[in-house]
């Protein structure tokens, strides 16, 4: 089976990729099961509950079971074709918090700006 979307780490302009570096921080296990659930949404989307659930302007997440009863989330857009994994954390309160949601917010518009200026040659 293929692919139907390629998942790619966010990058700062300075090279960093953030949700690489979260990921770095967990145990092998936690890591693993986040990644799992990363290749479910690229291979079975468009793909719902209880993966993948869309929060409004674009950005979606992946929601994953982790040890100690804890829950981890990946936050990410898509554009032409691509599942970029903007901001990952693991949930503390039953509501995604607005500071996440605003960071993956300002993430997927440097990702949009870099996709004009490549369409517009610059």
């Amino acid at each position: 089976m293929r692919k139907r979307l390629q998942a790619v780490f966010y990058r700062t302009p300075h090279g960093v990729e953030p949700v690489r570096e979260w990921l770095k921080g967990l145990d092998r296990e936690d890591r693993k099961a986040v990644g799992c659930d990363i290749l479910t949404v690229e291979m079975g989307w468009p793909i719902g509950m209880p993966a993948c659930r869309p929060l409004g302007k674009g950005i979606f997440e992946v929601r994953t079971d982790i040890s100690g009863g804890r829950t981890a989330r990946v936050l990410f857009c898509l554009e032409a074709g691509v599942l970029y994994l903007l901001h990952g954390f693991v949930k503390k309160t039953r509501k995604t918090p607005g500071q996440d949601l605003e960071l993956a917010l300002q993430r997927r518009r440097t990702v949009l700006e870099s996709a004009l200026g490549r369409e517009h040659g610059c």
